[in-house]
């Protein structure tokens, strides 16, 4: 018996529309509006239980958002959890703190990179409105902040500790900080990303070294400081811009007002002088008194007006816009 065309066309489409409903009641069995909360009013009282509960690889942002408080805990964005944002209230409300260091850690000689408060692997990951803080004190390396992912932004943040307070780690993973406060004492930022720091203000409680970065040999880009603050705490007397970690560094400081505790030579060569001649450290248009272009290191760049516009987010992040 042959069954009438219409029925047919009819049976199909019933079964798209049941399709489709089905589709679409899949992809929301998830939650992107997530809140945490220590008086018990959100989702979740601890931040790491939200992110572990939030769907792997979504189709849509994410969004925790964290009441005011002091969450003291470690807190891991896993690879999956890509597209994942944190927003807190203020970073003078939201605040997320663990005290590990190097020697508290114990797990050898790459201990450093497990001391972290907030780890953060997932890609698109974005955070506002937080402090991340490493409270273990001046005892040696203590990271408040791992970025090991790609396209991330720090947006009206603050990241406090003393040694390795900031670690942005990932050949050519590119990460973008802007209007945030970073203070530390040795190597405060430092890693292999490409990393912008936009309007940030950087502070050095000590006499020491603000960056320490190891860009890797053939990444354009490393640390780049654009319009950014320099400061000192008072009692500092000389605060280096920055040390090569590895024999590629790159770092470049344009548009910056710098206090007159930032060192007249203004690098340092890290006891290697075999790496100044691969090394790329530069400025463009430092003002205050820590602004000394004639008495700087002869091996690092003062940069013209031409060599300045290659640094804008588009050259350095390739396109990503964040």
């Amino acid at each position: 018996m042959m069954v009438p065309i219409k029925a047919i066309y009819r049976t199909g489409l019933i079964a798209g529309l049941l399709l489709c409903t089905c589709l679409r009641h899949a992809q929301a069995q998830y939650a992107t509006e997530i809140t945490v909360a220590q008086d018990g009013s959100g989702d979740f009282t601890s931040i790491q239980d939200a992110v572990d509960a939030s769907k792997a690889f979504p189709g849509q942002r994410i969004t925790i958002h964290i009441k005011s408080g002091t969450y003291r805990e470690k807190v891991k964005i896993h690879a999956w959890n890509t597209m994942l944002s944190l927003i807190g209230e203020g970073a003078d409300k939201t605040v997320i703190t663990y005290n590990d260091h190097f020697n508290k850690i114990a797990r050898g000689r790459n201990s450093t990179f497990h001391t972290y408060t907030m780890l953060v692997q997932g890609n698109d990951f974005r955070a506002e409105g937080l402090s991340i803080e490493n409270t273990a004190g001046p005892v040696g390396q203590a990271v408040a902040l791992s970025v090991e992912a790609d396209r991330c932004v720090f947006e009206n943040c603050t990241f406090t500790g003393h040694q390795d307070t900031l670690y942005v780690a990932g050949e050519g993973a590119r990460s973008y900080f802007h209007n945030c406060y970073i203070e530390g004492t040795t190597d405060f930022i430092f890693g292999a990303g490409t990393a912008v720091f936009e309007q940030c203000r950087i502070h050095a409680k000590s006499d020491s070294y603000i960056t320490a970065a190891s860009t890797p040999k053939g990444i354009p880009y490393g640390l780049v400081f654009l319009k950014c603050s320099i400061t000192a705490a008072e009692g500092v007397k000389g605060v280096y811009l920055g040390r090569p970690w590895r024999p590629y560094a790159k770092t470049v400081f344009l548009n910056c007002e710098m206090s007159g505790q930032v060192q007249p030579e203004g690098w340092h060569h890290w006891e290697a002088p075999e790496k100044e001649p691969n090394v790329y450290y530069a400025e463009y248009r430092s003002t205050g008194a820590g602004a000394r272009p004639a008495s700087r290191a002869s091996w690092p760049h003062q940069l013209n007006r031409r060599q300045s516009k290659k640094y804008t987010l588009d050259h350095i992040f390739s396109g990503w816009k964040p």
